[in-house]
């Protein structure tokens, strides 16, 4: 056994100390992009890649087209993405999903900024208003659609959203922008870049939001609803230790208070304080591309839950990584990393009680040149968790012994991708997935409160036997370049697994019946299996004379598979239903000048959704946003912009209906 050990430390040895370094320098995103003429990441090899050239399915959305778009927050730019569903619940809270499954506290998206996780880890969604980044100062938006955890990280099933932010090291971003709007919204954001030496640069952004809510048009009661509000600040470093030694540091802190939909379709007035610390250190060596990372998120959640109910969920994730990137000849690129993370939450609203868990992970990927037009890419990573539970039981709650939380979680994720360049127009690309999503704090024993059922108490609380969701995808893409119309179309073939879906609490169905000593109680359970199957088609083109224009239309089948004694509609999980068919984009835009204009026509389908234990579909629906903008010689640009045009109000979900709104923007760069 010791034989073989030193025998395969040796060979892996040799191949290092043959491997040619990759750059551990941060990527020019700009100057990358003039050369290949196109959008350019490094997401999902960690080598510099044409996004027409990446193994997986990616859709960039460039700082222009954000600009363009005349969008002021996440939600409404990623509503123009081919396959995303956006459920708008309030002025300021929305889910995000790919595909479908989209759902009130959607888990199933990997959100980052520069790398680092910013969906929330106690529950594992997005608040969206919580992101403590600028719209003026991202470079890009990387959406990738379909489990991702094998290439980019932890909890990765549903897609990705990877925002890139401009580098103080390359780009000298300096802009203000103030913002008035209708139902009393106003907006000031500041973006300043500073060269501090040849070494050091750094970039400061800051930016503060009202806003009054949507009319009340559901009767939620006054606790449940609160006119959104926030303020957010970042700083972004980035030093040369040495010629091949970089070392960047970003801290970020957040106060948001907005209309949130929990996942039991309740409104709940939120507040949400977040802080978030991360340092980074990237190498060249003789045996490639080092980087270490390190970062810590808190957070402190402020809800009040059915009944008024209140509730602080306190949150704290450390994240410890390492990988190196290296080469080996010209057509090989390897990554192997290490990943530890501690998640811990004190439960809530009944305290007393600290649930933890950590988790260890391996992960590698093989990138092969095979030839000039064909590409192969495997990755594969490994996470183990182990889970905790401290502390004290409430009063006749269920399952009051720490030592069903002693448990171990192992399990695997890859990603398979070939990417074909047939002809210099004609690109084919085939991929295989299998994803992971672990269960979050709150399913695993973070909730616990009591809950009246008339003359009785139930007990409310989350389950530490729960198994983890897999995602297993395939898709096969084919995409052409149009030189007729200066542009690009395509059609995408997918199909898709969940097994395991894990299930919400719901009043209608006990999960663990009373005893002499114990209320019954209510739980997460996971409740079966469901497929989806689908087709998306897109084109794009842009003309001589300034206008340009994209379009798609993705369509999607979903069937669900319950086990035994679940409902989906009960346990909230009816995917079949709550799932549009279809879905779509038209955007039309013109530049001539100093003028421009961008026009967002959006198309949803009929589907279902949930109004606490009640289920009601949703009418199809089209939206209209747009923007009118003059920039002038001194850098000043003023804008008109709109969402929701159509409509005075407009019902989009099961929560309060959509209002139109108009703002006007003045911005000054320098």
């Amino acid at each position: 056994m010791k034989t073989t050990l030193f025998a395969g430390a040796s060979v892996g040895l040799i191949i290092l100390a043959s491997a040619t370094a990759a750059s551990a320098q941060s990527i020019d995103y700009g100057a990358m992009e003039q050369l290949f003429n196109e959008p350019v990441t490094t997401s999902a090899t960690g080598s510099p890649q044409r996004s027409t050239e990446v193994p997986v399915d990616m859709q960039i959305i460039s700082a222009a087209e954000i600009k363009r778009s005349g969008a002021s927050d996440l939600p409404a730019i990623l509503s123009r993405v081919a396959g995303l569903d956006v459920m708008n619940w309030g002025a300021a809270g929305a889910d995000v999903s790919v595909r479908g499954y989209n759902q009130a506290m959607s888990p199933r998206l990997l959100v980052l900024i520069n790398g680092r996780q910013v969906y929330l880890d106690h529950y594992g969604y997005t608040a969206w208003a919580t992101l403590p980044v600028q719209l003026d100062e991202i470079r890009q938006i990387e959406v990738v659609k379909g489990p991702n955890s094998a290439l980019f990280g932890f909890n990765a099933v549903g897609g990705v959203v990877n925002i890139i932010t401009f580098n103080p090291k390359y780009d000298s971003t300096n802009i203000a922008t103030a913002r008035v709007g209708t139902e009393g919204q106003r907006e000031v954001s500041l973006v300043h870049t500073a060269k501090l030496g040849d070494n050091l640069a750094a970039r400061l952004s800051f930016g503060a939001r009202e806003e009054n809510e949507w009319e009340n048009t559901i009767g939620t009661p006054a606790y449940g609803v609160k006119d959104p509000a926030r303020i957010n600040l970042s700083v972004d470093a980035i030093a040369s230790l040495t010629p091949k030694t970089e070392m960047r540091f970003e801290a970020t802190t957040s106060n948001v208070q907005l209309s949130s939909m929990t996942s039991v379709y309740g409104y709940s007035a939120t507040k949400y304080l977040t802080s978030s610390t991360k340092v980074s250190l990237a190498s060249e060596s003789k045996i490639g591309s080092l980087e270490f990372t390190a970062y810590q998120n808190s957070l402190t959640g402020k809800y009040r839950l059915s009944g008024g109910i209140p509730a602080v969920f306190d949150n704290k994730i450390t994240v410890l990584s390492a990988q190196d990137l290296f080469k080996i000849g010209a057509r090989h690129t390897f990554r192997v990393g290490f990943e530890h993370r501690h998640n811990t939450i004190d439960t809530a609203p009944l305290a007393g009680g600290t649930v933890s868990y950590d988790v260890n992970a391996f992960s590698g990927m093989w990138n092969w040149a095979v030839t000039d037009q064909f590409s192969v890419t495997a990755a594969a990573r490994a996470d183990k968790m182990s889970l905790e539970r401290t502390g004290s039981f409430p009063a006749g709650f269920p399952l009051a012994n720490n030592a069903l939380w002693d448990r171990e979680i192992s399990e695997t994720s890859y990603n398979l991708g070939a990417v074909w360049r047939a002809t210099p127009a004609d690109t084919l690309r085939a991929t295989a997935a299998r994803g992971v999503q672990v269960p979050t704090l709150i399913d695993l024993g973070g909730l616990q409160l009591y809950f009246p059922v008339g003359p009785f108490t139930v007990a409310v609380m989350g389950y530490p036997k729960l198994l983890p969701t897999v995602v297993t995808n395939y898709e096969l893409t084919y995409d052409r370049t149009l030189p007729v119309i200066n542009g690009r179309a395509g059609v995408k073939l997918f199909t898709q697994k969940t097994e395991d879906v894990k299930g919400q609490i719901s009043s209608l169905q006990l999960d663990m019946a009373p005893t002499a000593t114990t209320y019954p109680a209510l739980s997460y359970r996971n409740v079966g299996d469901s497929k989806m199957s689908g087709v998306e088609v897109s084109a794009n083109g842009k003309y001589a004379s300034g206008l340009h224009w994209s379009g798609d239309y993705t369509w999607t089948d979903v069937s669900d598979d319950p086990a035994p004694g679940y409902n989906p509609a009960v346990r909230l999980t009816a995917y079949a239903s709550s799932t549009p068919e279809g879905r779509g984009n038209l955007i039309v835009g013109w530049e001539k000048g100093p003028w421009t204009v961008d026009g967002h026509l959006r198309y949803v389908s009929e589907f279902t959704s949930w109004t606490s234990t009640t289920q009601s579909k949703v009418k199809g629906f089209a939206t209209l946003s747009g923007r009118v903008a003059h920039n002038f010689n001194d850098g000043f640009t003023v804008a008109l912009s709109g969402q929701n045009l159509l409509d005075d109000s407009q019902r989009q979900t099961t929560g309060l209906y959509a209002e139109r709104r108009v703002q006007l923007s003045l911005s000054k760069s320098w």
